[in-house]
């Protein structure tokens, strides 16, 4: 095919999918197809509470055999306990998995492989923060979130898209953060991560479609504060623009981008039109839009689950 007919069909395929997206922003998911998952194995990290938590048992509540991994192997059991009351006949199991290490990631891995055979969804959902300045951290605090927020992802799906690349199916969730997007100060290795995270997610997309793999997708969730007590003590000067994200409606969104296989979910919707601002402004314009809305005081009375 030559240069003008090669020219000619992306013209078309890109107007076609600018339709497409634009169609599924505004139409209700009601009205969008949703695959349907029953009997599939999801895999959730940071099961033991919040979002992970949730994200469990909205899957099996969708008929999925649900796997939970957490390092608190108390929080762990509560999960598939509730599970079990709410559901009635849902199979699940639960492994205590210290995601700050790789040997533990890979035991587990293959253990689950070898015990319930490959997993359709992995959901990468597990996160900390310290909530501390560059120069007021720790090292081995910086390394730690690294370990979970980033290099966790990494090993998790080394360890799980083999088996979805073989059968041309599968779904591997990226819960990253809006500070994956933008930088905040007092949490610059948390932000680090996440910006990681979400560079993870977009070089996987690109793989499976150099693979040819269409049928293994992804979705990379970049969402605000999330009214859990992971971030307790942050702040928006404008929290009209910028609202506190309840965790269930965090949960029904992140189903609904599984079910309709939405690429990137960014949560409150203002984020998208953040993104867009911080990709055309200069970065002198940013930094001044930062400091009028009040980003560089937004972690000034973080407390986080440090009292728990």
């Amino acid at each position: 095919m030559n240069l003008v007919a090669e020219s000619l069909a992306l013209v078309g395929r890109v107007t076609w999918l600018w339709l497409a997206a634009v169609y599924r922003a505004v139409a209700p998911v009601g009205l969008q197809s949703r695959k349907d998952v029953t009997g599939w194995l999801a895999l959730v990290t940071g099961a033991g509470s919040g979002v992970g938590r949730l994200l469990a048992l909205r899957f099996a509540h969708l008929g999925c055999r649900v796997v939970l991994w957490d390092v608190n192997q108390e929080g762990n059991q509560a999960t598939a306990d509730l599970i079990k009351e709410a559901v009635p006949g849902a199979q699940v199991w639960t492994y205590t998995v210290d995601l700050a290490r790789r040997d533990n990631i890979y035991t587990a891995a293959k253990q689950v492989k070898s015990e319930l055979g490959d997993v359709n969804i992995l959901v990468n959902n597990a996160g900390i923060i310290t909530g501390c300045s560059l120069l007021d951290n720790d090292d081995h605090l910086n390394i730690k979130t690294m370990e979970v927020n980033a290099l966790s992802h990494l090993w998790a799906v080394k360890c799980f898209l083999p088996g979805m690349l073989r059968r041309n199916r599968g779904h591997v969730v990226t819960v990253a953060s809006t500070a994956g997007l933008f930088g905040v100060p007092g949490m610059v290795d948390y932000s680090v991560s996440k910006f990681s995270a979400v560079g993870l997610s977009e070089c996987l997309r690109m793989e499976l479609i150099k693979r040819g793999k269409t049928g293994v997708k992804t979705t990379v969730v970049c969402p605000g504060y999330i009214d859990t007590g992971m971030f307790r003590g942050f702040k928006y000067r404008f929290p009209l623009l910028m609202q506190e994200l309840k965790p269930t409606y965090v949960a029904d969104k992140i189903i609904e981008a599984v079910q309709t296989d939405q690429q990137m979910l960014c949560l409150p919707r203002m984020v998208y039109m953040l993104l867009m601002i911080k990709g055309i402004v200069p970065v002198s314009v940013c930094d001044a839009l930062a400091e009028f809305t009040g980003v560089l005081n937004t972690m000034d009375d973080f407390v986080g689950r440090k009292n728990d």
